[in-house]
């Protein structure tokens, strides 16, 4: 027996057998080793992941703080009920009084009807208000990232609803006014292109409400809502205040990408300028707050409805025939971006007060000024800024520039969103 075992082990079977068992736990034991550096690798993975939502997750529930203050601000706000932007010694009650304008809304009721008709349930229920919600307050200038908007917006919207809605604001503004607002949505674009896809900017996230309905007896509105561009559109018979409006941009001069050449708001700088140039030295004196500007100077934006606002600067009854009519032009340039007919209708309103309208002036007069001009009468309240630069990367010097500009448009006493006429047509009619 034991000679057998030992011819067995000696044999080359034994040999094929003891290499084919260990070939065999060899290869087991390759395989075991492949198991495991999956596992491991695939728990490695997994924890990544999980890491990565985590993140993902904290970034959600993380409040960008500027958000946060921007929220609080509109809180705070409408805290306090409406009253309107005033001067300390408040102007005439009975400035805005109701009655026919001559001018057809029609058009304006049709367009706003064909829009809301075009909107999914849940679009109109988004989109439309009651005439005495505090929606018309909500608005701001900043961009997306930064403030939370109501309504729909045009990125939503289909083709079609698009077309409606571009159309309520040609019948609402002139030609000049709905070219201005698209230019300015523009700028959005060439903000987002310059810091790398933002989604922070883009060119359709503007939103509409519109309060009240469509209707040529019984007081409407709408309001368009982003970035730099603000309007707040009231409508009661034939009569309409378009105010708040907020228009603004960065750049003001576009100089690349899908909007080369973009340019906005030269002839509100020039002819501003020009008009302070032509005033005389003493005049100059006397309409200059601050001959050196620093910084932004605009005291009507968003969650300013109730001012306190003196006069400042040079009252218009100081001019002469020539310097008033150069002034004149100047505000017609911020209201001819009004309807044809409208248009005519403010600014009939506006010379009326002609004389107790006041120009002030902050900044230089040389050619490449930077500058803020502020007109402001009873009926009316403009406001001209070069601010510092925010949007456009690495350009900010803590100066203000030519590049960024924010224009504001009120009704003083009491009329923006149409409030003074709202509240006198309740009156009339009881409700």
């Amino acid at each position: 027996m034991q000679t057998e075992t030992k011819s067995f082990l000696a044999s080359p079977t034994y040999y094929s057998l003891t290499v084919s068992c260990k070939l065999k736990k060899c290869k087991m034991m390759k395989n075991l080793i492949t198991i495991l550096l999956l596992s491991t690798i695939f728990s490695c993975k997994q924890k990544a992941v999980q890491k990565e939502n985590n993140k993902t997750t904290d970034n959600v529930h993380e409040v960008n703080p500027v958000k946060k203050r921007f929220a609080k601000m509109e809180s705070d706000a409408l805290k306090e009920p409406f009253s309107g932007i005033f001067t300390e010694d408040r102007d005439s009650t009975d400035l805005f009084p109701i009655r026919s304008s001559g001018v057809s809304t029609l058009p304006i009721q049709k367009a706003a009807k064909k829009f809301l008709n075009s909107l999914s349930p849940s679009q109109l229920q988004r989109t439309t208000f009651d005439i005495n919600d505090e929606e018309w307050r909500k608005w701001c200038n900043v961009d997306n990232g930064i403030y939370d908007r109501q309504g729909v917006s045009l990125k939503e919207l289909t083709e079609i609803q698009k077309k409606d809605a571009f159309k309520l604001i040609q019948e609402s503004l002139s030609a000049k006014g709905l070219q201005l607002s698209k230019d300015i949505m523009k700028t959005d674009q060439t903000l987002r292109e310059l810091n790398n896809g933002s989604l922070d900017y883009d060119e359709e996230l503007y939103f509409f409400t519109i309060m009240g309905k469509p209707s040529s007896t019984e007081p409407w509105g709408w309001q368009l809502d982003g970035h730099h561009l603000v309007i707040n559109y009231f409508i009661l018979g034939d009569q309409i205040v378009m105010s708040p409006v907020f228009m603004g941009g960065e750049p003001i001069i576009t100089n690349s990408g899908k909007y080369k050449g973009n340019t906005l708001f030269q002839d509100e700088q020039n002819i501003g300028l020009t008009l302070m140039q032509s005033l005389k030295p003493e005049q100059q004196k006397e309409a200059t707050v601050h001959s050196v500007k620093t910084g932004n100077n605009n005291i009507a934006e968003a969650n300013k409805d109730n001012l306190n606002l003196k006069y400042e600067g040079i009252q218009i009854s100081k001019f002469s025939n020539e310097q008033r009519q150069k002034l004149l032009d100047l505000v017609y340039l911020y209201v001819s971006n009004i309807r044809e007919g409208h248009d005519k209708v403010k600014m009939e309103e506006i010379v009326a007060h002609e004389d107790n309208t006041w120009f002030s002036w902050v900044g230089n007069t040389s050619a490449d000024a930077v500058f803020y001009y502020r007109i402001h009468s009873p009926v009316l309240l403009i406001e001209f800024d070069h601010q510092r630069v925010v949007g456009v990367p690495n350009a900010d010097d803590g100066k203000p520039s030519r590049n960024h500009i924010h224009t504001v448009v009120r009704t003083p006493n009491g009329n923006d969103y149409g409030k003074d006429l709202l509240s006198k047509h309740k009156e009339k009619h009881h409700h």
